[in-house]
C-alpha cells in the first residue's frame, strides 16, 4: 500500500514540474517571437542615410556596418525627410537659431584703395616742337610747382621764328602788322612778354628755350628722356594734384541697393586704423563690371596734409537702415543659392532630426549675415553647417531641394537656373559630360559592374577641373562628384539609376547656360520613370535609348530640347 501511495505522490510531482517548465518554456518562445518582430526590417548607413537595404551588413558606399533604419512616420509632409542622428553627428551638421535684429543696427563694409583723383589729373605737354636738352624734373612722385622751369629745349623752328621777330622789329614802322603776327606766334608758343623783351633787346636769337609747368601737383608718370624728340603739343608728365584724393571701393551687386550718392561713411587705413575719416559718398558708377560684378564707388578726400598715399589700402564702413522694423538675419553659411533661389534648410523640430527646404529672399549683405526679407522668421531653426549634405539627402529620397523646386514640380519642365561661367570652364568640363554620356550608355545596358566603371570615370573627369574652375559652380560639382560613389558594384542597377538622376538633373541645370558646345546635345525625358513621376537625361543622340529602364522600356521618351 505505501509503495502505491509513494508512486502517486512521485507523479504528480512530474506533473507539476512538467508544467512549470513547459510554461517557461513558452514564454522563452513568446520573448523569442516578440524579439523576431521587433527586429526592423531596414538597415542604413549612419554617414549615407540613402542606403537601404533589407538585412544588416557593410555599407556598399564607406564600408561602416549598417544600423536599424528608423521607420518614416505618417506625421511627415511631403516635403520633409528625417536623418539619423548618426549622419547628422557624422557629417558635422550644425543648427542655429534665426537672429532677429534692428536694423538700425546694421552697417555696412566696403574694401577699397586711395586713388589720384581725376578731377586734378593733368598732363603737361610741350608748348613747342624739339629736342630735350635738360629735364629738371627727373623721379615719378617728384612734386611740381606751376611756373617752375622743368624742361629745357632746342627748338630749330623757334630759332627760325626769332629771326622772323628780329627782321619784323626793323621793319616795325612800314609793317606793324608782320611784328604784330611775329610776336603774337611767339607767345602762342607759351613765350612770356618778357621772353620778347629780351629777344628784341639782346638783338640775338636763343637756341635753347626752357618750358615751365602749366599746372601744381606730384608728377605720377613720366613719360619721356633727355635727349628725346617731342612734337609740339607732346606730353611730357602726368601730374596730380594730391590737395584731394579719391577712396575707391568696389560694391557688389546685392550691396548696390544699400549705396546712394551723399550717404555717409567712415573710412579708416591700415597705416592709421584709430584715425576714423569721416565723409559722404561723392560718385556711384552707373556702370557694372561684367568681370568683377561689383560698382565703383568713389570718396573724395581732403589732403592737404598729404597723410594718404595713392595704393592705400582702406575700409569704409557705411550705417545702413534696411528697414524701419527688426529683420531676420542668418550667415551666409546657411544659404544654397542656384542662381535663381536661394534655399535654407528648416529643422522642424528641436528634439526630432526632421528637415524641410524652404525657399527665401535675400536683402542686403551685412558682413557674414544675410538679411531675409521673406520665407522664414525668427522662430526657425536652420542648418548653418553641412547644408550640402541635407540638400543630398533630400534629392536622393526624392524631396524638395536645391535642384527640384518642390515635389509637385511640372514633370513636362525642366527650367534652367541662371549660373555665369567663363568660356574656359565651359571647355574644360566638356570631358565630364562625356564621362557622363558613357554613363549613360552603361545605365541603357543595365551593366552594373560597366556603370560602376563609368561613373569612377565620371568622377574622375570632375576631379580634372581646377580649384578656381570647381569654385564656377562649385554646388553642382560638390553634389555631383559625391552622388557618383555611390554607383558602385556593391549597390543595386536601382540605385545606380536614382543615383543617375540625381546627376543628372545637377548638369542639365549645368549645360543648359553654356553658350557653345562641341557637338548637338539633347535634352531627353521619360514620363514613366522615378515612379511615373518622370525623370530626364543628356544624350548625344536624338535617338531614345532610356538609361532609366533599359531593354525594359528602351524607347520610352522624348527630346524636350535641343543643345547647340
Amino acid at each position: 500500500m505505501k509503495k502505491y501511495i509513494i508512486y502517486i505522490v512521485l507523479l504528480i510531482a512530474g506533473i507539476v514540474i512538467g508544467k512549470f517548465a513547459l510554461s517557461g518554456e513558452r514564454t522563452q518562445e513568446h520573448s523569442h517571437t516578440e524579439e523576431t518582430t521587433a527586429q526592423p526590417t531596414k538597415w542604413t548607413c549612419s554617414m549615407h542615410p540613402q542606403i537601404m537595404q533589407p538585412e544588416a551588413g557593410d555599407c556598399p558606399i564607406c564600408g561602416m556596418d549598417l544600423i536599424p533604419a528608423q521607420e518614416a512616420t505618417s506625421e511627415l509632409s511631403s516635403n520633409q525627410f528625417r536623418m539619423t542622428e548618426n549622419a547628422i553627428a557624422l557629417a558635422n551638421i550644425e543648427t542655429t537659431k534665426v537672429s532677429a535684429e534692428n536694423a538700425s543696427n546694421t552697417a555696412l563694409k566696403l574694401t577699397g584703395t586711395i586713388e589720384a583723383n581725376e578731377k586734378t589729373n593733368a598732363t603737361q605737354t610741350a608748348h613747342f616742337g624739339g629736342r630735350i636738352e635738360k629735364l629738371y624734373v627727373n623721379l615719378t612722385g617728384e612734386e611740381v610747382r606751376k611756373g617752375q622751369r622743368i624742361a629745357l629745349i632746342y627748338s630749330p623752328e623757334l630759332v627760325t621764328t626769332q629771326q622772323e621777330l628780329l627782321t619784323a622789329l626793323r621793319m616795325k614802322a612800314s609793317q606793324p602788322e608782320l611784328y604784330k603776327a611775329v610776336r603774337n606766334k611767339l607767345k602762342l608758343w607759351k613765350l612770356t612778354e618778357a621772353q620778347i623783351q629780351q629777344i628784341e633787346s639782346s638783338k640775338k636769337a636763343s637756341s635753347k628755350f626752357p618750358i615751365y609747368a602749366s599746372v601744381s601737383g606730384v608728377v605720377t608718370e613720366k613719360m619721356v628722356e633727355e635727349g628725346n624728340h617731342v612734337m609740339e603739343g607732346g606730353a611730357l608728365f602726368k601730374v596730380s594734384n594730391l590737395n584731394s584724393v579719391w577712396a575707391s571701393f568696389d560694391a557688389y551687386e546685392n550691396q548696390i541697393s544699400s549705396l546712394k550718392k551723399g550717404d555717409n561713411i567712415t573710412i579708416t587705413t591700415n597705416a592709421n586704423p584709430n584715425e576714423e575719416i569721416p565723409a559722404k559718398i561723392t560718385f556711384i558708377d552707373p556702370i557694372l563690371n561684367t568681370k568683377t560684378r561689383t560698382v565703383a564707388v568713389k570718396v573724395e578726400l581732403n589732403n592737404r596734409d598729404k597723410k594718404l598715399k595713392p595704393g592705400m589700402f582702406v575700409t569704409g564702413i557705411l550705417s545702413t537702415k534696411v528697414s524701419t522694423n527688426t529683420m531676420v538675419s542668418i550667415p551666409k553659411s546657411a544659404v544654397l543659392w542656384t542662381g535663381k533661389r536661394s534655399l535654407v534648410y528648416v529643422k522642424k523640430d528641436a528634439n526630432e532630426p526632421v528637415f524641410e527646404a524652404r525657399e527665401i529672399t535675400l536683402g542686403a549683405s551685412n558682413g557674414e549675415n544675410y538679411e531675409v526679407i521673406s520665407g522664414i522668421s525668427s522662430e526657425d531653426e536652420i542648418v548653418t553647417n553641412g547644408a550640402f549634405t541635407v540638400d543630398a539627402a533630400a534629392q536622393l529620397q526624392g524631396k524638395k531641394s536645391m535642384m527640384n523646386a518642390s515635389k509637385e514640380t511640372s514633370k513636362n519642365s525642366m527650367t534652367a537656373a541662371k549660373i555665369e561661367v567663363s568660356a574656359a570652364y565651359e571647355k574644360a568640363f566638356l570631358p565630364s559630360v562625356k564621362a557622363y554620356i558613357e554613363l549613360k550608355d552603361a545605365l541603357v545596358k543595365s551593366d552594373v559592374k560597366l556603370s560602376a566603371e563609368k561613373s569612377k570615370a565620371f568622377r574622375k573627369a570632375l576631379e580634372k577641373l581646377t580649384i578656381a574652375q570647381r569654385k564656377e559652380a562649385d554646388a553642382y560639382w560638390a553634389v555631383m562628384h559625391k552622388t557618383s560613389k555611390s554607383i558602385n558594384e556593391n549597390t543595386p542597377i536601382e540605385r545606380h539609376r536614382k543615383s543617375f538622376q540625381v546627376i543628372s538633373n545637377h548638369i542639365i541645370e549645368l549645360v543648359q547656360n553654356f553658350k557653345k558646345f562641341e557637338e548637338q546635345l539633347t535634352v531627353q525625358f521619360c514620363p514613366m520613370a522615378d515612379d511615373n513621376k518622370g525623370a530626364y537625361w543628356i544624350s548625344d543622340e536624338e535617338q531614345i535609348r532610356n538609361p532609366y529602364f533599359g531593354d525594359a522600356m528602351l524607347t520610352c521618351g522624348e527630346v524636350k530640347q535641343v543643345l547647340k
